[in-house]
């Protein structure tokens, strides 16, 4: 059974080539959404999103944020750390993780992130024709991720590969790949053995000021550690490269906006919060009910997997109007695309930074630029939206 005149299949890959007529179909004729064919509820007005985020008695994360059967369950904090967990766990863990990796740790990071920026833009401008995810979006936040933890530059290519599959979703198949669990194994015994170095050898890195915060003589465990770094690597990374592109993208769509940062960089942070609203890298995930709940009239039972549909919140013209025109002076403070209450992003300053610096480092050395959209391809996963390949040439100032 679905619910109303309209069918929601979030792993159809023409719903990831453009969801948001599906999500408008379901705001409006469905937002409380069923789906007997796997198994789950969908809420896609921003209220509703809003107020699953914040009603933590109501909405557990215990089972993880995947719809996928694989990565669904009580073992998903091994992968996802506290983002698979409910207080007082999710309090504790959070935390620990928290008195390391601080605001203001990551604020010292800037001139870091600027030059690491700089390192991948530079010659990729010179040749004039490249590709922005391979060459720019993708290497910038896998490099700020691995100086953050204290990955080496050698492996890096490799992890974000690795990255990259733990994500893909195959057409026609309704969990993650076989290639996607060898590539998260793989990703848990590469971050396993750094943790087993850093035991040995520790340096000035997250990973080892990770390893030696204590709360009153409790320590992170290794599989602790080894989930938190996994959630970096696929959650940190990912999100942020497919954000920079999705700004790359959008602005080039929608010239009489990529003028303003073009004339004011002081606009790029405009640039980067009307991306996050109007095509988010995040674009739903999933909570379990703790016990029954009504929303708009219709009573969800205790212990369904519910959609939050995250991408639909932040196109519902209730809270953002005419939310289909991409408008870089509009109000962004309503958007749900870092969650909100206890599960809001930790890593949100590190993503705004580095798409703000990244974007900076591109305006100051690009006169105007072009898109191959023909040669453009998506990825293919349920939770992540972005771009595989953006072909690009550009005019240097």
């Amino acid at each position: 059974m679905t619910t109303g005149p309209v069918s929601f299949n979030p792993y159809a890959y023409d719903v990831h080539e453009d969801p948001y007529p599906h999500y408008a179909a379901l705001r409006e004729h469905a937002p409380v959404y069923r789906s007997d064919e796997f198994d789950f509820w969908a809420l896609s007005r921003h209220d509703d999103v809003l107020g699953a985020f914040r009603n933590v008695d109501a909405f557990s994360n215990a089972n993880g944020v995947s719809l996928d059967p694989a990565a669904y369950g009580p073992d998903a904090h091994r992968v996802m750390s506290f983002l698979a967990m409910d207080p007082p766990r999710h309090t504790r863990l959070r935390t620990l993780i928290g008195k390391a990796f601080t605001v203001r740790r990551v604020a010292t990071m800037e001139d870091d992130i600027r030059a690491l920026a700089v390192e991948h833009i530079e010659p990729a401008l010179e040749r004039g024709e490249f590709d922005f995810v391979a060459d720019v979006a993708g290497k910038l936040p896998m490099d700020v991720i691995s100086e953050l933890v204290g990955v080496p530059r050698p492996d890096r290519a490799e992890l974000r590969r690795l990255a990259d599959l733990v994500v893909h979703r195959d057409e026609g198949h309704f969990d993650v790949p076989e290639a996607g669990m060898l590539a998260a194994l793989d990703l848990v015994t590469y971050y396993q053995g750094m943790v087993d170095e850093r035991r040995r050898t520790p340096r000035d890195d997250l990973t080892s000021a990770l390893m030696a915060t204590d709360l009153d003589g409790d320590r992170l465990t290794d599989e602790e550690l080894v989930a938190f770094l996994f959630l970096m690597v696929v959650a940190g990374n990912e999100t942020t490269t497919k954000l920079l592109a999705n700004a790359w993208y959008w602005g080039w769509r929608n010239p009489d906006e990529l003028v303003k940062p073009f004339a004011d960089p002081d606009r790029i942070p405009d640039w980067v919060e009307e991306t996050v609203r109007y095509d988010g890298s995040s674009q739903m995930v999933v909570r379990t009910t703790r016990q029954p709940v009504e929303v708009r009239g219709v009573e969800i039972p205790a212990g369904e997997r519910v959609l939050l549909l995250i991408g639909s919140a932040n196109r519902d013209p209730d809270a953002f109007p005419e939310p289909d025109r991409y408008d870089l002076d509009r109000d962004t403070t309503k958007l749900v695309s870092f969650g909100s209450g206890r599960h809001f992003c930790m890593g949100a300053p590190l993503a705004r930074l580095e798409a703000r610096v990244g974007l900076q480092e591109l305006v100051a050395r690009v006169a105007s630029y072009d898109i191959d959209e023909a040669a453009a391809a998506r990825v293919h996963s349920i939770n992540v939206r972005g771009f595989a390949t953006l072909p690009t040439s550009v005019v240097p100032r």
